[in-house]
């Protein structure tokens, strides 16, 4: 009897090649499982790949993905899946943290925790080897979430901070008040679009890409991340100084700034340029990729083992939109709709639904009030619906004595100028964390308070921007005289009196 080289895989495992189709399938569904749990949280985000040019690269996150994958599938050619049914129980936090950014009304920890449950499938059923081989396509899936947002005031005002330096540097008369910059040329607003966002988000994405193709060591991937995230931001400070030095030689403003998106993309892809080349003196993807040996001992997986990581998984990640959907119905009550009647200025007269009419401007004002048990995220809803989102709007800030601090935003396109403050609890609220904890907690019925929205809107009757230096100051007078007295329905509303 001569000895045999290799040992008999017992009945109840599967053979490599049925190992990973079975384990393919197993993936494909738990999948499909997940997207359908999380349905709500990915159409959001194909809604904003497709709404917004900040984003619009996401569409190429997937195929990259796939490809890096690709590249890399010579590193499971010694491993098998080692399925890890325990590390299901990752799919416990990462739901609770789903349940949290639910109730705190933040979308993008909603799509976080549930790319985190595609992680842990991963992890429970292809095993820590199979993962660790494809790190990098499966982290590349962070870039599928629409992150960044919230960034946008901080960098309006880094990017105005660079401007004025600029300007202090090259002795040109100058005047800031917070993001609206004057000079002798005219005035120049640092809008959402100006703040660099989408260049900060494309080059970061970019420079992931880059990091996991031409470089080995976690080091220097780290530092391409770094200037990844720094250059950008930087790189747009002197795109917009550039902008008004040009609008001081030019003499105007508004010459200056026409077309200035498209010159910031051309300017950017320079800089994308200049940081390839900088990079590529110390590439390594010329260098042979480790080869790891497979441990000793493994044993193909068994089909059960498969199937009960998968389920475990699937069945974990259902506990928090579960709980999510039980708290949404006790709030399904729509909110109420107040229309609130406005002092008449001069130049206005009265209209009807308590509307006025002051020159061929209709000026309306109404309060929102939420149910309790709602979240933050329907605030935010009725707020973008009423005033709308894009980044070329004009906006500013309009504080009341005794009536609160409003967020105006003037439309270019339509000519509709919208403010808009929100009360909590009886007082003032502003949209960020603090004001979603409040209300989260509210809607676990822990508090009695519940937000309230004013909005004051102003449309031209013939659609069209001519209006608009007339709406601010229209906007401006109506909110000094009736700001007080609005301010205090809205406390009592938000209050539960």
């Amino acid at each position: 009897m001569t000895p045999s080289s290799t040992l008999p895989v017992p009945a109840a495992t599967l053979r490599p090649a049925s190992a990973w189709t079975a384990t393919l399938a197993l993936i494909g569904l738990g999948l499909a499982a997940i997207g359908g749990l999380f349905w709500r949280e990915a159409t959001a985000a194909v809604r904003v790949w497709d709404a917004s040019a900040t984003y619009n690269h996401c569409w190429l996150v997937l195929p990259i993905a796939a490809w890096l994958a690709w590249s890399r599938r010579g590193r499971l050619a010694s491993l098998t899946p080692q399925p890890l049914p325990w590390a299901a129980l990752l799919a416990l936090p990462a739901g609770l943290a789903w349940l949290a950014a639910e109730r705190l009304g933040i979308m993008e920890g909603r799509q976080f925790a549930a790319l985190g449950m595609v992680y842990v499938l991963a992890l429970a059923v292809l095993g820590w080897r199979v993962c660790r081989a494809m790190a990098a396509p499966l982290l590349y899936l962070v870039f599928l979430v629409p992150f960044g947002a919230f960034t946008v005031p901080a960098l309006q005002r880094i990017t105005a901070w660079l401007i004025e330096i600029g300007l202090q540097i090259t002795g040109v008369p100058h005047y800031i008040d917070a993001l609206v910059i004057e000079t002798p040329a005219g005035a120049f607003l640092v809008a959402e679009a100006c703040a660099g966002l989408r260049f900060l988000i494309a080059t970061l994405a970019f420079g992931a890409l880059y990091a996991f193709v031409m470089f080995r060591s976690p080091g220097r991937r780290l530092a391409v991340m770094a200037l990844a995230l720094v250059v950008p931001i930087i790189a747009n400070g002197l795109r917009a100084f550039g902008i008004v030095l040009l609008g001081q030689y030019l003499g105007s403003a508004e010459a200056a700034a026409a077309d200035h998106i498209l010159y910031g993309w051309i300017f950017f892809s320079i800089v994308l340029l200049l940081l390839i080349l900088a990079g590529l003196p110390f590439r390594e993807d010329g260098a042979p990729e480790p080869r790891r040996p497979a441990p000793a001992g493994l044993m193909p997986p068994r089909p059960a083992a498969l199937a009960l990581a998968a389920l475990l998984v699937v069945g974990f990640a259902a506990a928090g939109p579960a709980a999510g959907l039980t708290l949404q119905q006790a709030g399904a009550r729509p909110p109420a709709r107040i229309a609130l009647p406005l002092a008449v200025p001069e130049a206005c007269e009265p209209g009807t639904d308590a509307a006025l009419l002051c020159g061929g401007i209709v000026a309306t004002a109404q309060a929102i009030a939420f149910p309790a048990q709602m979240t933050w995220a329907a605030v935010a809803a009725e707020r973008a619906r009423l005033t709308g989102t894009d980044d070329t709007d004009i906006l500013s800030t309009i504080r009341v004595p005794g009536g609160g601090t409003w967020q105006v935003r003037q439309s270019r396109d339509s000519g509709m100028t919208v403010a808009v403050a929100t009360w909590l609890n009886g007082r003032q609220a502003a949209s960020g964390l603090q004001s979603r904890a409040e209300q989260a907690w509210n809607s676990l019925g822990a508090g009695r308070g519940a937000p309230v929205l004013v909005a004051v809107t102003l449309r031209p009757e013939q659609p069209g921007p001519q209006h608009i230096p007339r709406q601010r100051e229209l906007v401006e007078a109506l909110l000094q005289a009736d700001g007080p007295r609005i301010a205090a329905r809205a406390a009592a509303l938000s209050a539960g009196h």
